[in-house]
């Protein structure tokens, strides 16, 4: 999936990477975007915020505007294709774009309708403990590493700009991690599974932890990533701050173990499927990964002594391993995985079915 390259750019070192990005979104403009409000526009819209932040290029901002207004958000706020009382984390990452137009420009109709978003949400159903569930009625109190991404980090983006001093909400997007660390965390190596069923009936799920058995990298760069946006939103004066730093320096040092000789990481992460038929070096996580090294080092949340070498040698893999380029100059972001889903059993033979889990251009 492309959708986290221009956001991973933006934040490597040196004047190459900065060309990349200027490449990279202009490819992307050029290419077309499809005018809808899905969770992969909406993080490809992230990439461009940061693209034109690093590069300045004016062409992004009408381009992008263009995007939303009429066909993502009318001018009285309504969402296109909203559904109101359809439960699903992946709808709400949009609200993220939503107050960035909001920030930028003032107008009401995208505050509007990052409002139905964050009122959605306190009619989402959850589990016993207070867990969102990934979507209603396809995964009844499961919660995914996938929904943190989705929804939490609008949570807090809302909650910073409306809310600050709302100690509850604060509270509930801390307990949303929480909980994914209680149960999903394999405390050897470091690295959390895919999700859990709280209610253990899942086929899938671990008949103790309720847990899925398989690290899928994509889902941890998501929630890798969550952390980073998280993190800086949350009030000094909260004491969440520090368990979620701790939660991010943690991943991070997990993932320096995992990363490949080749300076990837493996689609499925867990042992014994590194290196086994089926499995592969995929880029999103990859490039979610090297990001969230980049950022973790700019934050000052990581030793840049100990996380710059492994960020280079990751991002000399994604640049050379996977950027094609095409006869008119624009350029490809190539091998990521389709989909990854608890769908199904949750196991490597049925997940890295080829209408699972294979290697497509984005």
């Amino acid at each position: 999936m492309r959708i986290l390259t221009l956001a991973l750019l933006a934040h490597a070192a040196g004047a190459s990477s900065v060309s990349y990005l200027a490449k990279m979104a202009d490819s992307f403009m050029s290419h077309g975007v499809n005018k809808v409000s899905g969770y992969g526009e909406a993080t490809l819209y992230k990439g461009f915020e940061e693209a034109y932040r690093v590069t300045g290029n004016k062409a992004i901002i009408p381009w992008y505007k263009n995007q939303l207004d009429g066909s993502v958000v009318l001018e009285n706020g309504t969402i296109v294709g909203w559904k109101d009382g359809f439960f699903s984390l992946d709808a709400y990452r949009i609200g993220n774009c939503f107050l960035w137009w909001y920030e930028r420009t003032g107008e009401a109709k995208y505050k509007t309708a990052a409002r139905t978003i964050r009122s959605h949400m306190d009619r989402h159903p959850r589990t016993p403990s207070g867990g969102f569930w990934h979507r209603d009625p396809s995964y009844p109190n499961q919660m995914w590493l996938d929904g943190i991404f989705m929804a939490d980090s609008f949570y807090a983006r809302w909650t910073a700009a409306f809310d600050a001093r709302n100690r509850s909400a604060w509270d509930d997007v801390a307990l949303q991690y929480d909980l994914i660390e209680a149960h999903t965390r394999n405390k050897t190596t470091g690295l959390l599974v895919h999700g859990y069923d709280e209610s253990k009936v899942a086929v899938w799920a671990d008949p103790v932890t309720g847990a899925a058995p398989l690290v899928w990298g994509r889902a941890l760069g998501w929630y890798f990533l969550s952390l980073t946006e998280v993190i800086p939103l949350f009030p000094t004066w909260h004491p969440a701050r520090a368990r979620l730093t701790r939660y991010f320096i943690s991943i991070a040092a997990a993932l320096k173990k995992t990363q490949d000789s080749s300076g990837g990481w493996w689609l499925v992460m867990n042992d014994p499927y590194p290196g086994m038929k089926g499995n592969y070096i995929e880029s999103s996580e990859s490039a979610m990964f090297t990001y969230g090294f980049l950022i973790g080092m700019r934050l000052g949340l990581l030793d840049k002594r100990e996380y710059l070498r492994p960020a280079r040698k990751a991002y000399n893999c994604l640049t050379s391993r996977f950027i094609t380029e095409n006869a008119d100059g624009t350029i490809n972001w190539e091998g990521t995985v389709k989909v990854g889903s608890l769908g199904s059993n949750g196991t490597f033979e049925v997940s890295s079915h080829p209408a699972q889990l294979s290697e497509a251009r984005s």
